[in-house]
């Protein structure tokens, strides 16, 4: 390590992204320093958190728990939780230091905008929606851009489902190799409450709602490389703030996706799945059929208007990169 190197700090480098992230700036040249559970330094250590920070060059946040489970009452409060304590221990961290990093970028998500079939959403025009998932990434960005940071530039990475060796892509292979890999089809099902609104000021109805999509449903995706190329040029672009959209410019539908899985993992048929048979199916698997029903039409507004150029911009040639990387490890 070279000992003027510059300091990266990475909360939350544990997990897919952040494991990939680290080795990204280590290749880059940085000293990294790690803040989690596991990590260097750990969330209950808030002198240590300022001393992480203290002197960095770049800070990038991806803690939060994995919203791949079921929403049980006590894992929406720790979805909740884990995202909104740990920005605000780091953003304390960065008021307080005296010398505090020159760019924060803080993950959230493409799920904050509305379920949508009519048109794609942009970080300009883009139109929030309701519910669990969306109440999580709006007070997730709240207390990511609260209080003054005068010499710390903030960015919240609005990623879109992730495209890699992560758990919602091994989900979906799965899924192609087994022979169910057809398209899935919202409807009717029992009420329940756990996609209901939280936090001090809920949206949506105290009941889950359903789209009559026929499959269509929209599947905005990023392939892994793109989102560590994405951090890398923001990183750079010290114009570039607020809010950005880190999706592929080239989004999918469920049946087009579920299609190329196929033909990607070589499975010549696949099962299609109605809400009936998705929400057993995703029980027993412990996650909820949102990751597949839920339309999310997401454009990178922002980073395409900046020059940005993505590797894997085509769905078909994202999966087999990932698959093709799977099988040589």
């Amino acid at each position: 390590m070279v000992a003027d190197a510059p300091v990266a700090v990475v909360a939350g480098a544990s997990g897919f992204v952040g494991a990939a992230l680290v080795r990204a700036l280590v290749d880059d040249g940085y000293q990294v320093r790690r803040i989690g559970r596991a990590g260097e330094v750990t969330w209950a250590d808030a002198a240590g958190i300022t001393r992480a920070i203290e002197g960095s060059a770049v800070l990038v946040n991806m803690a939060g728990m994995s919203v791949n489970c079921r929403y049980s009452d006590s894992n929406r409060d720790e979805i909740l939780r884990s995202r909104i304590d740990t920005t605000r221990a780091l953003r304390e961290a960065v008021a307080s230091a005296s010398r505090p990093p020159a760019v924060w970028l803080n993950a959230s998500t493409a799920t904050i905008y509305r379920h949508a079939m009519d048109r794609a959403n942009t970080e300009a025009d883009g139109e929030l929606g309701e519910g669990f998932s969306v109440d999580v990434a709006r007070r997730w960005e709240q207390e990511f851009f609260a209080d003054e940071l005068p010499r710390t530039r903030r960015v919240a990475l609005r990623m879109a489902i992730v495209l890699g060796d992560g758990p919602a892509t091994n989900k979906l292979i799965a899924l192609a190799r087994l022979g169910l890999g057809g398209p899935q089809f919202d409807g009717w099902w029992f009420p329940h409450r756990r996609y209901r609104g939280i936090g001090p000021a809920p949206t949506g109805g105290s009941r889950a709602s359903w789209h009559r999509t026929r499959g269509y449903q929209k599947f905005s995706w990023v392939h892994i490389d793109d989102v560590i190329g994405a951090i890398r040029f923001l990183r750079d672009r010290d114009d570039i703030s607020g809010p950005v959209n880190i999706a592929s410019p080239n989004p999918s539908d469920n049946r087009t996706l579920m299609r190329t899985l196929r033909r990607t993992v070589g499975m010549p048929v696949g099962m299609p799945a109605w809400r009936w048979m998705l929400e057993p199916a995703m029980w027993a698997l412990r996650t909820e059929p949102e990751l597949v029903l839920k339309s999310r039409w997401v454009l990178p507004g922002t980073l395409t208007a900046a020059g940005f150029t993505f590797r894997h911009p085509d769905l078909r040639e994202a999966l087999k990169d990932v698959t093709s990387s799977q099988r040589a490890r």
